[in-house]
């Protein structure tokens, strides 16, 4: 289950959650009267990045990637448990950072 970002956003719809891609999250959310696609995976051992991107109107405005060897040092000892745990918590703050209007 994931948190809710705790900004409100202005016009009043949620962010909506997807299920879990096999190895990433989506969420589409609006604010203040624009769409946006925030899209999460792990790009797995051979290519060792977390990436997130927003995306507008189809158009890439930020991307955000994350090496495995940042994430692993802030998370429990399993490795894929804290991989995941880095890519939850990287998909949230693009979330709350979009919403606080700090990113675009």
């Amino acid at each position: 289950m994931l948190p809710h970002p705790a900004p409100r956003i202005d016009d009043a719809h949620q962010p909506k959650y997807s299920a879990p891609m096999n190895k990433g999250f989506n969420s589409d959310l609006s604010v203040r009267g624009k769409k946006y696609h925030v899209q999460s995976e792990d790009w797995g051992s051979q290519n060792p990045y977390l990436v997130s991107r927003i995306f507008c109107n189809g158009a890439v405005l930020k991307t955000v990637k994350t090496p495995h060897e940042t994430a692993l040092r802030e998370g429990p000892v399993n490795q894929h448990e804290a991989i995941a745990q880095a890519l939850q918590r990287q998909h949230q703050q693009i979330m709350s950072d979009l919403l606080a209007g700090t990113l675009v």
